[in-house]
């Protein structure tokens, strides 16, 4: 993992909460050693709870909390968005 993950987890784990964010998951490159300073995003896997109406706007406002905070783009998927089975074991890999 990531140091500017591991050293925002508080402030990570607040903008769940203030968003209704059920879980969090990092997963990509932001998790092994081929993460790249200069270029990389961060890939997140999001359960956003309820799936009410504004759901989508949010998504957006998350993404950009996170974004904001992290100083980079990050990348949020849903578990119902992972349909591929062969992604869905490389992501739990």
């Amino acid at each position: 993992m990531i140091a500017l993950i591991t050293d925002n987890q508080s402030a990570i784990t607040a903008l769940c909460r203030d968003f209704g964010i059920r879980r969090l998951e990092v997963f990509g490159s932001a998790t092994t050693d081929r993460f790249d300073a200069a270029s990389s995003d961060i890939d997140f896997i999001v359960d956003l709870g309820g799936y009410e109406q504004g759901v989508a706007r949010r998504f957006m406002r998350f993404a950009r909390a996170l974004e904001g905070l992290l100083g980079r783009s990050v990348d949020l998927m849903t578990d119902e968005q992972i349909r591929n089975p062969y992604f869905l074991e490389a992501v739990n890999g």
